[in-house]
């Protein structure tokens, strides 16, 4: 049997390794324990500053959008063209639009049309005047006047219905000389009246419809103007926005109404203005003419010609 005096450090010696072996399990353990809500709470910040910086992000990558559904500011911005305005615009702006196209696309085409008979007119009034004027008899008037090569000539058509009235007075059994010679000036004056009246008819064709357009074209295309103005405002009353991208492409398809009705009608006013111009150049060379044709048969019915 032991001594108590000398089991008694051996017990402490024990006791003091047994401690020190269990101490970092214990350690272990209480931190396995802590560790849970510690991890929460050290993460709850920085799951809250993601949390806030996630819808920030979000914002900056994707594109703004207006209330129509249209990128502001993004690629599809400001590719606006005449043709996506037109396919874009209202019925009735379109309808105006169309309108405007046509009138001036028929002003271009009078156009042509008027210059080559204008230039058509010219020249061969020039060559009927040289040939008629070495005409020895009213017979040579009448047969130089219905040529092919002087038809539809508006002077040689006046020189043709002068000759013929003098002729019919002669088949008639009429005399056309001597006292009876300005009965039978007034008669061809007559025939040749008939001739001019029908010049003028046939110079002004199409004259009417390049004044219209001049003069109302502008007036059309604001008309599409207002109307697509208003229809913008509307837009801006039902959206609650006043983001220009939203009512700038209403905008831009209401002044393209005004800016086609000028187009139309600025080309229309010149066109007018030249053919006018054209129009009393040759009225007053026609007077001449007959000035001309009428001195002619006075001397050939005083020669008894």
């Amino acid at each position: 049997m032991l001594d108590n005096k000398r089991t008694t450090p051996i017990i402490a010696l024990i006791g003091a390794v047994a401690l020190m072996t269990s101490a970092p399990a214990f350690a272990q353990n209480a931190t396995s324990a802590a560790s849970p809500e510690a991890a929460s709470a050290a993460a709850a910040p920085a799951d809250t500053a993601a949390a806030a910086a996630t819808p920030a992000a979000a914002d900056a990558a994707t594109p703004a959008v207006d209330a129509e559904g249209l990128k502001v500011g993004g690629k599809s911005a400001g590719k606006l063209t005449p043709i996506r305005m037109f396919l874009d615009a209202t019925l009735v702006v379109k309808f105006v639009m169309i309108g405007l196209v046509l009138c001036s696309i028929l002003s271009w085409t009078l156009l042509v049309i008027k210059l080559f008979e204008f230039g058509s007119l010219r020249r061969t009034s020039d060559n009927f005047l040289e040939t008629f004027r070495g005409a020895k008899s009213i017979n040579d008037m009448g047969r130089i006047a219905e040529s092919d090569d002087f038809a539809g000539n508006p002077l040689a058509d006046m020189a043709a219905a002068a000759a013929a009235e003098v002729e019919l007075s002669r088949q008639a059994g009429l005399h056309v000389a001597g006292e009876h010679r300005d009965s039978t000036i007034m008669r061809a004056q007559a025939a040749i009246g008939a001739v001019q009246s029908s010049l003028a008819r046939r110079l002004s064709g199409g004259m009417q419809f390049l004044a219209s357009v001049g003069s109302t074209g502008p007036f059309i295309g604001l008309f599409g103007t207002v109307y697509g103005i208003m229809n913008s405002f509307i837009n801006i009353a039902n959206t609650n926005t006043t983001n220009l991208a939203v009512v700038a492409p209403g905008i831009a398809e209401a002044l393209l109404a005004t800016g086609m009705g000028l187009f139309a009608a600025i080309p229309s006013v010149v066109f007018y203005n030249y053919f006018q111009t054209q129009i009393t150049s040759f009225g007053t060379r026609s007077e001449g003419f007959v000035a001309e044709l009428m001195n002619a048969i006075s001397r050939q019915l005083d020669k008894g010609a």
